[in-house]
């Protein structure tokens, strides 16, 4: 499941529909996707996205309607709409988009009342209920979606939208010669934490700050422009993520108004009472719907082109713990398609990753961050 909220207003269904992929960031298929209309005047808010063969499945289909609703409920929703992405025009049939609707609508009947139903085809769209002319068979054509003021609005913003729901999690390795230079800088960085190890606590302390250090040097080049070819520090990086204290630091430095905590987890292990405090602190403005904040869009998108750095330089199949805290970051932004591909690949290259298997959890669960479960 997948969750956005970024508040906006229009006016009639076919900017929603235009929104939608913009707001999920890749263009649906196979999918469903409720949009929550919040009071007084009908502003988009949350949208998440479904398989549509779950949603209409006869067993589980009316329980992950039910969340769906409830999901929109949290949000503040007056109204709700549903978007069904399929291959052809469903009228004339009984299939998955008629169960799917169905669901929702006896879901969503005492909460929100009738449930528009839109369908977006290969061709065109149309509204699930329509059997006069305003919707022929097939469909409105796609290319009038293009031609909305919404639409045009992002495009000139600079959003993009992504062809499959896979190419949103996709990241591109660099160059050999990149990713050698990578690799020799993460050979020598994993040599000096062994000879750290030997030579006592003060040297493995060393080690973890230089590798936080190695984290904040990174930002600062990413914040300045595009990275470069050269292996430091993305290779200390790749080899300091690999220990939990400094994962730990770098797990904390992602979040806003931490000041020193990332370098006071690096230094004091085991760990202290005040030290736990801080963190649980740090976490829940993350995950505690009374807490939950926002992801800050210009850091959050700094972090995430370091990690990502982090990964196309780095040995494929072997990206745990970078590719889960770009999962993290995503799930925090309500990302949830992006962050279940990338954990999904994080638990491939360590299906015992901690992090990730509490991660998982929150997933399978359809638990959304803090911020979207917002309480007064």
């Amino acid at each position: 499941m997948q969750t956005t909220t970024t508040t906006l207003r229009v006016s009639e269904p076919r900017e929603i529909l235009a929104l939608v992929p913009h707001r999920l960031g890749f263009r649906p298929r196979d999918s469903a996707v409720a949009v929550s209309l919040r009071p007084p005047r009908g502003e988009v808010g949350l949208v998440v996205r479904v398989d549509l063969p779950h949603l209409a499945d006869e067993v589980d289909g009316p329980l992950l309607a039910r969340t769906l609703v409830a999901h929109l409920g949290r949000d503040g929703a007056r109204r709700g709409i549903l978007v069904l992405y399929t291959d052809h025009d469903p009228r004339d049939e009984e299939g998955g988009a008629q169960l799917a609707a169905q669901h929702v609508r006896e879901a969503a009947d005492d909460a929100l009342g009738e449930v528009q139903v839109w369908v977006v085809t290969a061709t065109g769209y149309l509204s699930l209920d329509c059997v006069e002319d305003c919707c022929p068979p097939g469909g409105r054509p796609l290319r009038d979606l293009d031609s909305t003021q919404v639409g045009a609005t992002l495009v000139l913003a600079g959003s993009a939208v992504a062809d499959s729901r896979e190419d949103i999690a996709r990241i591109r390795p660099e160059s050999g010669d990149v990713r050698r230079s990578a690799a020799r800088v993460r050979r020598r960085w994993q040599l000096r934490w062994e000879e750290a190890q030997v030579a006592g606590a003060d040297a493995v302390v060393r080690w973890r700050e230089d590798s936080l250090a190695a984290w904040r040097d990174a930002v600062a080049i990413v914040e300045a422009g595009p990275p470069g070819p050269g292996g430091t520090p993305w290779g200390r990086i790749e080899a300091g993520l690999a220990d939990r204290a400094v994962r730990d630091g770098v797990l904390v430095a992602l979040v806003p108004g931490t000041a020193d905590l990332p370098e006071r987890c690096v230094r004091t292990v085991p760990s202290t009472p005040e030290l736990d405090a801080a963190m649980c602190a740090a976490m829940a403005l993350i995950l505690d719907p009374s807490r939950g904040v926002v992801p800050p869009v210009r850091a959050s998108a700094v972090h995430e082109a370091v990690l990502e750095a982090v990964v196309a330089r780095g040995r494929a199949g072997a990206q745990a713990p970078a590719l889960t805290l770009l999962a993290l970051l995503s799930w925090w932004r309500g990302d949830g398609a992006r962050a279940r591909l990338l954990l999904d690949a994080a638990l491939d290259a360590d299906p015992e990753h901690h992090l990730a298997e509490l991660l998982d959890d929150a997933l399978t669960a359809a638990v959304p961050p803090g911020w979207v479960r917002h309480t007064d």
